[in-house]
């Protein structure tokens, strides 16, 4: 069987402090699209509701417009642009970079756990 949803009419959206993310769930997948605004910090916006001093959500990214940069709990750290295609593994802080709101699909089953408490 295949399984169609439009982006457009997500199951569910998750507002936090300068961002949201709109979640759609499909059989063994769950799509979401993060818009994040220019100010918007993981560890400021997200940590207080998921309860971890760092992102414990593995994330399979594509930038579709922004920057955001990712330093991991090991001090490594990567810029995203429009384009790039990353895997994002748990433990990990990330922020906006410049006055562009960052947008970007996220193709994880972890996103079920994503700004939820208790992860």
């Amino acid at each position: 069987m295949i399984e169609v949803k439009s982006v457009e009419k997500p199951d569910e959206r998750r507002d936090f402090p300068r961002g949201h993310i709109e979640i759609t769930r499909l059989t063994g997948l769950t799509f979401a699209v993060f818009t994040l605004e220019p100010g918007w910090r993981w560890t400021e916006s997200v940590a207080p509701v998921a309860g971890t001093d760092t992102c414990q959500v593995r994330h399979t990214l594509y930038t579709v417009r922004g920057r955001i940069r990712i330093r991991m709990d090991d001090g490594t750290e990567s810029e995203l642009g429009p384009g790039d295609v990353a895997v994002v593994p748990p433990g990990h802080d990330a922020w906006v970079v410049g006055d562009e709101p960052y947008v970007a699909y996220d193709f994880s089953s972890e996103m079920e756990e994503y700004a939820q408490g208790g992860r």
